[in-house]
């Protein structure tokens, strides 16, 4: 459990490490295989990774009920079914994350017994789960498991905002990976692992992981931020330049109009117009003045310099539709 004391801590991946990894990314492959991983190195998104687990600690210390360190794992891109194999035959929870604009799915992994665990701390236990995991998750799981899900949604969305503003939708949860659609055993994934474990200093409780699996196709039109070195916020435009830009967008012209009267007649009297007949109108004492399509205000209709006028006498906030 997570909140178990461990004499020796391990807090990295139990899988065979034979490639060093470069600038935080491992790449696995074979030789004469096609290449999984056409970014290069993945800098930003280890950037990423390190700003979603800080933000994990806001998920995981109310449901814990005690202070957590949360840390991203070196990024991983290797084949679907591998990942798959390397995780043990275990309870485990798959839950696919539709990313939106788009309808591509990440998958968010978590062992059952972690899910078991916080189920049983959110009824008021001590975190205690079941020494022989059952096979499949009882509904009371599997809302913990979705619950978990909407709770990751924000900050992830968050630290991907300097990158791409993706909506984190989660779907229903499965134990079996092959029921998750869309994705087959062939798919190039980017395995990224945060590791969650009671305790701020080193000597804390034994960790468990949270992964979180992005397939290659859906990043491919990301890959120049995926890829950038730096990532943060713009720099601030260059003050001459947004003074010109000021005087240019002042300049603009835009056309005005006043709709002075409005006259319905019935059709019979329409039909029967001819050249000198007279339609009556009344032009009422504030007649609207119009920018486009969008109403400036209302004025009334008078004479200024010999010429016809109209004197404004409300202005219509364009920010908030209410008359000034």
């Amino acid at each position: 459990m997570v909140n178990e004391a461990s004499a020796k801590t391990r807090e990295r991946r139990d899988r065979d490490r034979s490639g060093a990894p470069k600038d935080g990314v491992l790449h696995q492959g074979v030789l004469g295989a096609a290449k999984l991983n056409p970014f290069g190195d993945l800098h930003s998104l280890q950037h990423l990774s390190a700003r979603f687990a800080r933000g994990l600690r806001g998920v995981f210390e109310p449901l814990l009920r005690q202070e957590v360190r949360c840390w991203a794992e070196p990024l991983v891109v290797q084949r679907f079914t591998d990942y798959r194999a390397e995780r043990s035959d275990a309870l485990t929870a798959w839950l696919p994350l539709i990313m939106t604009p788009g309808m591509a799915q990440a998958l968010c992994i978590m062992d059952g017994k972690f899910v078991l665990e916080m189920l049983d701390m959110f009824f008021g236990g001590t975190g205690a789960a079941p020494h022989v995991l059952p096979t499949e998750f009882s509904p009371a799981a599997e809302a913990m498991v979705a619950r978990i899900g909407q709770m990751i949604a924000a900050p992830l969305k968050t630290a991907w905002e300097p990158m791409a503003r993706f909506d984190f939708l989660p779907t229903r949860v499965e134990v079996n990976p092959a029921m998750i659609a869309d994705l087959d055993g062939e798919d190039a994934m980017i395995v990224t692992r945060f590791g969650i474990a009671a305790g701020a200093g080193s000597n804390g409780g034994k960790p468990v992981f949270l992964d979180l699996v992005y397939p290659v196709s859906a990043l491919k039109p990301h890959a120049p931020s995926l890829t950038a070195k730096v990532v943060g916020k713009s720099a601030e435009p260059d003050p001459a330049w947004r003074t010109e830009l000021t005087r240019a967008a002042m300049n603009v012209r835009f056309p005005i109009r006043s709709v002075l009267a409005e006259p319905v007649v019935k059709l019979t009297m329409l039909m029967d117009l001819k050249p000198g007949d007279v339609i009556p109108i009344t032009i009422s004492g504030d007649v609207p003045v119009m920018v486009g399509n969008n109403r400036l205000g209302c004025g009334t209709v008078g004479t200024s310099n010999g010429f016809a006028a109209i004197q404004l006498t409300s202005i219509t906030r364009f920010d908030e539709g209410i008359a000034a």
